[in-house]
This record gives structure tokens, sequence and C-alpha cells, in this order.
């Protein structure tokens, strides 16, 4: 990398006989790539947090608790030093019913030891399969941020990278077109000052 001395802002759009078309052309590369990189690391973000937003607030309309009651003896016992106190868990089969009449089964987190019969609050969506409990608004509003966030990187990364990538061909080009120009016109120095 050739050495550039000490930084001078906006150098390439300032009028000088010594900037080449070469500088202009990098000028703006480096403008377009930048105005990319911004405008679709933005638009990306927002469409995605837009979209994740929607999709968790339809959730929290779609999805309803249902009484399940458990169907067998759940593992553990409820005098163990593991119990509810601790918050902790464990799986256990449940059957439910849902609004038009229609029995399911299925996996869901019980107090250890529960016995057959005992009630516990499921979650399910609108054909009564189980589902986990949906996002509260604050949580939909983090979620939705950090993955708009994410997004809005993601996509910013492309035009950055091909930016970046056109710059270093045009350095490279500049650079060999010096070295042509150099080899050219330094045999003549040689003897002008020799």
């Amino acid at each position: 990398m050739a050495f550039r001395g000490p930084k001078v802002w906006l150098w390439r759009w300032r009028r000088n006989p010594l900037r080449r078309r070469a500088d202009m052309v990098e000028a703006w590369v480096l403008l377009g790539a930048w105005g990319l990189t911004v405008l679709a690391g933005v638009l990306a973000g927002l469409a995605t947090a837009r979209s994740v937003e929607h999709g968790l607030a339809r959730e929290r309309l779609e999805w309803r608790p249902v009484v399940a009651r458990v169907m067998g003896k759940a593992p553990g016992s409820a005098t163990s030093g593991s119990g509810t106190a601790g918050g902790e868990r464990v799986w256990a089969s449940v059957r439910w019913t849902v609004a038009d009449g229609s029995s399911h089964t299925g996996q869901a987190r019980v107090a250890p030891g529960s016995k057959a019969g005992t009630p516990v609050t499921v979650w399910t969506d609108l054909q009564g399969r189980l589902v986990t409990r949906p996002a509260t608004t604050s949580q939909a509003h983090l979620r939705a941020g950090l993955i708009g966030t994410l997004g809005g990187v993601s996509a910013a990364v492309v035009p950055f990278v091909a930016g970046r990538a056109l710059r270093g061909r045009l350095e490279r080009r500049r650079m060999d077109r010096w070295d042509a120009e150099w080899a050219r016109l330094g045999p003549q120095w040689g003897r002008m000052t020799g």
C-alpha cells in the first residue's frame, strides 16, 4: 500500500491540477458504497423489525391459554428439594379441549410429582396445537429491535464489501498505471541527474 501522509478530508473533491480522473472515480465509488450501505442497512433493519413485530402481535392475538389436565403422575416428587420453589418443572403428558370441542394431547412442563387430573395452563394456537407463551408487548419491541438491527447490519455488509472490493481494484489499477509511467519516465530522470 502506498504511503499517503496526513489525512486531508475531501481532497478528492477539491480543485487541484494534480487530481486525476482515477481520484474522482474512487471518490464517487466511496460515496456510492457508503450511501448504499447506509440505505440498505436502514431499510432492511426497519423492514425486518416491522415484520417481526407484526408476527409477534399476531401471536398475541391468536394464541390462547387453555386449562389442560395432567394425564398421569408426573416424574419426581413434590416434596423433594427441587420442587416448584426453584421454578423447576418436568415434562408430562397433558390433555386439553379446544373451543370446537375436540380433545388434544401433548407434552407440557408441570410441577414435579403432579397427580393425574392436576390442572395446568398451556397455550394453544388456532388449530389447538401447543405453543409457547406469546411475547409481551415490551418483549416484542425488544426482539424486533434486536432482530431488525441484525438484519440491517447483515444487509449493509453486502454493499460495504462490494465497495471495498471495487476500491481495492481501483487502487491496484492506479498502482499498475503508476508503475507503467515510472518504467517509461524513470530512465529519463536518471539521464537528467547524471
